[in-house]
């Protein structure tokens, strides 16, 4: 009877422990073998403490599948001869399958890539487990490299986790902050420091605080005597006499006044264009006039000018033979035929 209760306890312990195996190993399998499934790799420059295999491949936090294996650039693809060994090579590969039925219709994985499509080490709370998600961000800021290999899978480019972008950021400040003059701005500060100290002693600055120290004394005095009060007295009483000269009515007056000259000369302007329409008629029609004149006496002095060159001849002539004006020559005599 203990044998047989022995032998009982010893079967549920063997199929508890099958049990137990085939769900680890489904567990470990996660997914694989659901469906057709595509392999992609990508290329990490940090670290990737944390990631294993096995762990799930997301985007937008949806399991789409999981990483397949993790290596070195260096020991997957060897370089063509003539290519230097640059950090290229110093690159860390991932490699994970995505099931094609979580994610449905998409485009293609070159339209993908051009929209923005990239992946990255994203830690799973503060359990240090590590998983790759996959995201669209702006293709500008994370260009795609180029590569000096010929990959076995097609390519999906990583972009730095945000620990790592919040690390580099760091870093940057920190040597940036290094780059600081900070004893040339310490020596500065001290020289700006003793100029102020000098010339508050003796300088401008202590010229004018005794100026302003003399002036709020003699300013002291004044109210303390009671000329400053005069003053303001009979400020107040002037102010009192300029409101009441406003309010009287020989300004008022000249107010009316004033506005009435004013339409005067608001009507007068307004009468203007029609008085200097008139003056342009005048003068358009002087100008014709004189243009007639004119016209007229060109003719009469050309012939006053030759009646006086006819009257210079004959002055001319008398003024050689005097006698020709009283005994003329006779006339010549007729020629007989």
């Amino acid at each position: 009877m203990k044998s047989s209760a022995l032998y009982l306890r010893v079967g549920l312990l063997v199929v508890v422990g099958v049990v137990l195996a085939a769900g680890f190993v489904i567990f470990l399998l996660g997914s694989r073998g659901s469906g057709p499934a595509t392999i992609y790799e990508t290329y990490s420059r940090e670290s990737v403490q944390g990631l294993d295999v096995g762990a799930p491949v997301r985007y937008r936090g949806v399991r789409i599948g999981q990483v397949t294996s993790i290596g070195l650039v260096s020991a997957e693809y060897r370089r063509r001869e003539g290519v230097p060994y640059t950090q290229a090579f110093q690159l860390v590969v991932v490699r994970f399958a995505i099931d094609d039925r979580q994610i449905g219709e998409t485009p293609s994985l070159d339209r993908a890539i051009q929209l923005g499509l990239r992946a990255r080490i994203t830690g799973q709370g503060i359990t240090g487990v590590n998983y790759v998600e996959l995201d669209f961000v702006p293709p500008d800021r994370f260009p795609v490299p180029e590569l000096p290999w010929e990959p076995r899978y097609p390519v999906i480019p990583s972009i730095p986790s945000t620990v790592a972008q919040v690390r580099n950021a760091a870093e940057d400040l920190v040597q940036r902050l290094s780059n600081v003059p900070l004893e040339q701005m310490a020596n500065d500060v001290a020289a700006l420091l003793q100029t102020l100290n000098q010339q508050t002693s003796e300088g401008d600055v202590a010229i004018t605080l005794r100026e302003t120290a003399r002036t709020m004394t003699a300013l002291r005095t004044a109210l303390e005597g009671g000329e400053l009060q005069g003053a303001l007295t009979e400020l107040r009483q002037a102010a009192e006499a300029a409101r009441g000269l406003l309010g009287g009515p020989e300004l008022r007056g000249a107010v009316g006044s004033i506005a009435t000259a004013a339409a005067e000369l608001r009507r007068t302007a307004q009468r203007l264009p029609g008085a200097v329409d008139g003056f342009d008629r005048t003068m358009r029609t002087a100008r014709e006039t004189t243009v007639d004149v004119q016209a007229e006496l060109i003719p009469i002095l050309m012939d006053l000018r030759a009646t006086a060159a006819n009257l210079r001849a004959t002055a001319e002539q008398l003024r050689a033979s005097p006698s020709q004006l009283l005994f003329g020559a006779p006339p010549a005599p007729e020629r007989r035929r």
